[in-house]
């Protein structure tokens, strides 16, 4: 009878071993550690199987491994039995599984991930979260370039998914992410605490061309540089420097992207508050020279004032140079206010009003009809260029060369670099003008030839040249025509080749015209005078004398 139960109950117990079926490869299986020896933990994990996982699988990135005789563990079964009857099992993949599942989980559900940062790879970082491997981009570790990653290794910290492969085994995650967000909630709750126009104390967190991040205790302000002082700042780095506690004033408050806008200047009294008063126009000051560009050059008057000289009131002569010929850099120099406008902060400078128009002081020194010399700067068409004193330039005109030539013929006789004498005609100071003759030095010949001539006199000329139109005579060095009509009273008379080159005649003056410097003269017209004095002296025809006998009478008694 007890042989009996015995068999009955050892076939109950292999009957119960087959009904349990034996675990598959490739799943997690829980197991225990029964020993450890030589780095290895033995696990038993049932159905008669026993494996062995060395003891650095227990461990996290560079924690020891605290694994004990007696604890139960998942392993992951890779093979039911081996060449030497075990079971092979492992640790890290059983781990990898398990995390896997709880990554997706996490993924799906948008949610943080804890994880270290255990090593470093080209391009970013490995990080463990709990059994899987996860790749973290450089770009991804912080809000900003990170220069050494070497006090996040290891540390357990928050990550975010961004993206994974579970068939390539890719994970990649951020750490920036979620910086990022609880930056975003920090800045939300200062910049709720703040107001356009508090003044408050940051400190200068980075310096870029064009202004300096300003740390509000939490949040970054942006400081133009425009608006760090009244005077002109060329870079930001001559006001700050990095790590500096600073006073700044909020300008703006942009509520959506969370951007504060901050100024220093605005703390400062401003200095174009009486600028008006204290620059009145066509006052004269010395300022410095900041800034030259091609339409001028910048002068600060005081911190914060600054004018502009343009560059067509820097020189009186100097018309198309350069600003920076002229002047330099940090030059002081003397200048005239000339406009202010106070709602548009801009001063009109002048330079060359301080050094005294030269037009006005040559005409001082020079008046009308006075001799200069200079020597011929420029030939051109209408006229000769000459350098004076003063560095200015006088005109002689084409028609104030010679009095006898042609100016295109009295040109001729000039080139650049001669020095002639000139007398001064005319000199327009606003117009920035000089009029010079070189003719006017030996004096006007037909000014002295016609002295007292008037119109209606007689003179006697002598003939110079027969031509079919008239004849040319010449009357105390000038030089007339006498037209073919105006040789006779008699048609038939007014013929040209009836006279000889250097006949002597008299004629009447009919025009004297000193601008044109002409003379005109008229044989018919002195025969028609004498006619008519005949007359008047001598009797009429009417009175029953002939013609004849009235200027035979007359010519007798001139006789």
């Amino acid at each position: 009878m007890c042989a009996k139960a015995t068999m009955d109950e050892f076939e109950a117990l292999l009957q119960e071993s087959f009904e349990i079926d034996t675990p598959e490869e490739g799943s997690v299986v829980k197991g225990k550690i029964i020993a450890i020896e030589a780095g290895q933990a033995i696990i038993d994990v049932g159905y008669k199987m026993e494996g062995r996982v060395d003891l650095k699988e227990f461990a996290s990135p560079g924690q020891p491994a605290e694994v004990e005789v007696g604890d139960s563990v998942e392993v992951f079964l890779k093979l039911v039995e081996n060449a030497r009857g075990e079971a092979v099992i492992s640790r890290d993949a059983a781990r990898r599984e398990e995390a896997w599942d709880r990554l997706e989980k996490a993924y799906a559900a948008e949610e943080r991930v804890e994880g270290a940062i255990f090593g470093r790879v080209k391009g970013g970082f490995t990080v463990d979260l709990g059994g899987a491997v996860a790749f973290l981009p450089g770009s991804q570790v912080d809000v900003r370039p990170v220069r050494d990653a070497g006090p996040l290794m290891g540390m357990a910290q928050p990550f975010q998914i961004l993206k994974m492969d579970r068939r390539r085994g890719n994970i990649v995650v951020s750490r920036r992410a979620i910086l990022e967000e609880s930056r975003a909630e920090q800045r939300a709750e200062i910049v709720g605490k703040l107001a356009e126009g508090d003044a408050v104390e940051g400190v200068v967190k980075n310096i870029t061309e064009y202004g300096a991040f300003v740390d509000l205790g939490g949040v970054d302000g942006l400081l133009h540089v425009t608006d760090m002082a009244w005077s002109r700042v060329n870079h930001p780095s001559e006001v700050l420097a990095i790590g500096e506690t600073v006073k700044v004033q909020v300008v703006k408050i942009n509520k959506d992207t969370h951007r504060i806008s901050l100024g220093m200047k605005q703390l400062q009294d401003d200095p174009w508050g009486d600028v008006e008063a204290r620059y009145p126009l066509e006052s004269v000051h010395t300022g410095r020279v900041t800034n030259i560009t091609d339409y001028g050059a910048f002068v600060e008057l005081e911190a914060g004032v600054e004018g502009l000289v343009h560059v067509s009131e820097m020189s009186w002569t100097k018309k198309n140079v350069h600003p920076g010929k002229i002047v330099s850099t940090s030059q002081e120099v003397e200048v005239m206010v000339l406009e202010i406008e106070t709602a548009k902060r801009r001063v009109s400078l002048g330079l060359k009003q301080t050094q005294g128009n030269p037009w006005e002081g040559f005409a001082k020194n020079f008046p009308e009809g006075q001799t200069v010399e200079g020597e011929v700067k420029n030939i051109t068409e209408f006229g000769l260029f000459v350098g004076l004193e003063g560095d200015i330039d006088g005109m002689v005109h084409l028609s104030d060369l010679d009095w006898n030539r042609s100016g295109e013929e009295a040109i001729q006789d000039y080139k650049k670099g001669d020095i002639v004498k000139a007398v001064v005609t005319d000199v327009d100071a606003e117009k920035e003008r000089i009029s010079l003759s070189i003719k006017a030095l030996e004096g006007d010949p037909f000014a002295d030839a016609t002295a007292g001539v008037k119109r209606g006199a007689v003179v006697t000329v002598e003939v110079t040249k027969i031509e079919d139109g008239g004849i040319e005579v010449e009357y105390d060095g000038m030089k007339a025509f006498i037209r073919r009509s105006d040789l006779s009273r008699d048609r038939a008379e007014q013929r040209p080749e009836r006279f000889s080159v250097g006949d002597k005649v008299d004629a009447r003056v009919t025009s004297l015209d000193p601008k044109t410097r002409k003379l005109g003269l008229s044989i018919k017209a002195r025969e028609i005078a004498e006619e008519k004095e005949a007359v008047q002296q001598y009797g009429s025809s009417d009175s029953g004398a002939s013609l004849g006998d009235i200027l035979g009478a007359a010519l007798k008694d001139k006789e």
